[in-house]
């Protein structure tokens, strides 16, 4: 959505309950007003529509196992979780939506803040295990692919709408990357429980990762 520069004449006292009212929002005087408007003209913006997915991810998010953080930016959502690994090293999790929904949805990102070089190479190995079920299971519904990044520290993944699912309302994007969150954070716990006996780990997270599918979610 293109934005523009207007000049509007109003009132000293209606902007200054505007800065009152944008300030307990946390947002800037031209971001409130903006959102203001948008909503008395029934016109949704894109930061509307990502604050209601992350509120409907944040509903939907077991807080037994996730632990919600205060949003970085209006495109951003922050979940972090414990990891059963010696230290019980802290997982964080951050969803980033794009403005305009077209093929991307936006990315997730899974890091650690660790010294720990046995931690990353355990992690590298389930990432490798777990790229491996995504091309072997889902690749298919994806004709531009899946962008999967890591550099060590932390892993990229791209969120993709299926080419048979582009019309996907928000509260089932919102269930959709709920969803996945939670496989991934099961998965990777499991993962990590059965690193003893890796082949064991392997097709633990294979068969759970099949269950899934099998309840039909959605993977974007």
């Amino acid at each position: 959505m293109n934005k523009s520069v207007y000049s509007l004449v109003l009132s000293d006292e209606v902007v200054e309950a505007v800065d009152h009212a944008a300030y307990r929002a946390g947002m800037s005087r031209s971001a409130f007003i903006n959102s203001v408007l948008a909503e008395a003209v029934s016109y949704v913006t894109p930061e509307k529509r990502m604050n209601d997915i992350f509120s409907a991810v944040e509903q939907l998010m077991d807080d037994s196992v996730f632990r919600i953080m205060p949003r970085p930016s209006d495109n951003a959502l922050s979940i972090r979780s414990a990891l059963q690994y010696r230290y019980k090293p802290v997982i964080r999790y951050s969803i980033e939506l794009y403005r305009g929904f077209e093929n991307s949805l936006g990315k997730l990102k899974v890091s650690f803040r660790t010294q720990s070089e046995s931690l990353r190479s355990d992690f590298a190995e389930f990432l490798h295990l777990w790229i491996s079920l995504e091309k072997k299971y889902i690749i298919t519904h994806f004709p531009d692919g899946i962008s999967y990044v890591f550099d060590g520290d932390k892993f990229t993944r791209t969120f993709c709408l299926p080419h048979d699912k582009h019309k996907l309302s928000d509260s089932e994007i919102a269930q959709a990357l709920s969803e996945y969150v939670k496989m991934f954070d099961e998965l990777m716990k499991l993962y990590f429980a059965n690193l003893g006996d890796r082949a064991k780990a392997d097709a633990l997270v294979c068969r759970r990762y099949e269950e899934y599918l099998n309840d039909g979610m959605t993977i974007i």
